[in-house]
Order: C-alpha cells, then sequence, then structure tokens
C-alpha cells in the first residue's frame, strides 16, 4: 500500500488551515486549528519553510503565512519537502547500489515511468483542489438535507 507519511498529511492540514484562514498565524494557533500538537506544527512549519511554502514572520507580531496561493502549490511539492523525492523503490533515477539485489534484478530501472507517473498524478492536483468543497469544483452547489418528514401520530 502506498501511504504518505504522517508528517505529510499534518503539513497538509497545516498549509489547508493556512489557506482557510489567511493572514499570519502562530504555530498555537495552527496547532489549535488542526488538533495537532505544537511541536509538531512547529517542526512541519520549519520544513515547509525551507521548501519555500511559507513564509515566517518574526517579531511579537510574527507566525507564518503561505508563500504562495494553494491553488499553486502542488501536493508534489508538499511530499518532496517533507519526505524527499518520490519514488516507489530506492533503485530509480540514477541512484546507485542502493539494493543488495541491484546486479541480478531482473526489473532494474523499469520502475522509473511507474514513479513518473506517480509524481505527475501528484503535481497536478493543487491544494486548493484537495480543499475545496467537491460541488464547488464543479459549478454545484453543495447538496442540502432533505426536508424532515413528519411522523404520523400512533
Amino acid at each position: 500500500m502506498l501511504r504518505l507519511s504522517k508528517l505529510t498529511d499534518y503539513a497538509i492540514a497545516v498549509l489547508a488551515r493556512l489557506g482557510q484562514e489567511g493572514g499570519l498565524r502562530t504555530a498555537p494557533e495552527l496547532a489549535a486549528g488542526t488538533g495537532l500538537g505544537e511541536p509538531t506544527v512547529s517542526k512541519v512549519l520549519k520544513t515547509l519553510g525551507h521548501a519555500c511554502l511559507v513564509e515566517g514572520v518574526r517579531g511579537s507580531r510574527g507566525g507564518y503565512r503561505l508563500a504562495r496561493p494553494l491553488s499553486r502549490v502542488s501536493l508534489a511539492e508538499v511530499v518532496v519537502a517533507m519526505d524527499g523525492p518520490i519514488a516507489l523503490t530506492a533503485c530509480v533515477d540514477g541512484s546507485v547500489n542502493s539494493c543488495d539485489a541491484e546486479a541480478l534484478c531482473p526489473v532494474r530501472g523499469r520502475w522509473n515511468p511507474v514513479n513518473d507517473a506517480i509524481r505527475d498524478a501528484l503535481a497536478s492536483v493543487s491544494l486548493a483542489d484537495l480543499t475545496a468543497n467537491p460541488c464547488q469544483s464543479h459549478g454545484r452547489t453543495a447538496p442540502t438535507a432533505p426536508p424532515a418528514v413528519p411522523v404520523a401520530a400512533q
């Protein structure tokens, strides 16, 4: 099973919260808004800052803000920032001596098209796509609850 790391999942939640609230937000505010621990949020923000996905502002009125709108941040960028290069196996992208069976492996080098497809798929999804109401993204309105039906007295 393919699965994002917890930190990547947390980073997406933090970025989504920053996108919803806008402006500057402190790590404690983001921790409260995401339900994550403050040390975890601080770690995520530091990593996202190094990847230029968030900007930190120092001072008593400081905090963090998005470096660009969520519509211009791809899921692939977040995964790479938090987990490193996107690859299903270690024996891709010109890596050398990453596997003990490398010399005998019958599929050596054949994972590259699969990895490229996954990278392309993740790059095609923006964080705005993830946070949008599914109905709004297709020009529809969100479904409403059906009207309550009165129960006949017995």
